[in-house]
């Protein structure tokens, strides 16, 4: 069992200036930049998942002072943490326990409380789907255990101001598509349809396209056939993406 500061001060050991200098560039850190002054460590994030391994049993109270970190490695490293205990919590044996159910939406809780330390996108794509996506398929006490209850939840994010939280709300629809529900995908990219971020686009392009391939193309066809011709052009390319040649063609032709 490892501590937070023990985490934090092995991490800050693997630093590598290098490779730091590459993400510092890949996240677009500079002024105006998406990703404005986010700092690295300069580690890969297989690094980052052995790290994890290793503390997988970290006390769920310690998790917050990684969030907090300065270092977006050391963020990842807690996000990851919560991903891992969740799952922890969420196996079939256990998805209708009542210890269960409470340590999940404690999880969840902590994840919704510093959601605005998922400052990029990596963060919230590697956590968003495993915890969101995989809460709104369980049993919950959050919002009286029902579905209005979750929608409230991600409303809350969909609505908000931060651009990472609406992503949030957008990229966790990942795991409810592949469990068969394109409700959450088809809500929530209605609702960003006319994000001004590009980010956005490609997170509704890309939720719609994994809904497609995972539920119903013609179900997708069906939204495009809607709100293709007022989709951004990067959102309607990567919703297509895993359409026959002729037909992507076909559909960036006519829009």
């Amino acid at each position: 069992m490892m501590t937070a500061k023990e985490i934090i001060k092995y991490m800050e050991s693997l630093c590598d200036e290098e490779q730091r200098e590459v993400l510092t560039r890949f996240f677009k850190t500079g002024p105006g930049d998406y990703g404005e002054g986010d700092e690295f460590l300069g580690l890969k994030v297989p690094q980052t998942r052995e790290v994890v391994k290793a503390a997988k049993d970290t006390p769920l109270q310690e998790i917050p002072e990684l969030l907090m970190s300065r270092w977006h490695e050391v963020r990842l490293c807690g996000f990851l943490l919560l991903v891992e205990q969740f799952e922890k919590q969420a196996t079939k044996r256990l998805e209708n326990n009542a210890e269960a159910i409470t340590r999940r939406d404690e999880i969840v809780t902590l994840y919704l409380k510093y959601a605005d330390q998922a400052n990029n996108w990596d963060l919230v794509d590697l956590s968003a789907p495993k915890i969101l996506g995989h809460w709104l398929l369980l049993p919950t006490r959050i919002g009286n255990g029902t579905e209005e209850g979750k929608r409230q939840v991600l409303d809350e994010l969909a609505y908000s101001p931060c651009l990472w939280r609406q992503r949030m709300s957008m990229v966790c629809t990942w795991k409810t598509s592949q469990q068969g529900d394109p409700s959450w995908c088809l809500r929530y990219a209605e609702i960003h349809l006319h994000h001004p971020h590009d980010l956005m686009h490609k997170a509704v392009g890309w939720m719609l396209r994994e809904m497609g391939k995972r539920i119903s193309m013609e179900l997708l066809r069906d939204f495009l056939h809607q709100y293709a011709h007022e989709m951004p052009r990067t959102a309607l390319r990567y919703a297509i993406e895993k359409m026959p040649e002729d037909e992507r063609k076909l559909w960036l032709s006519f829009f």
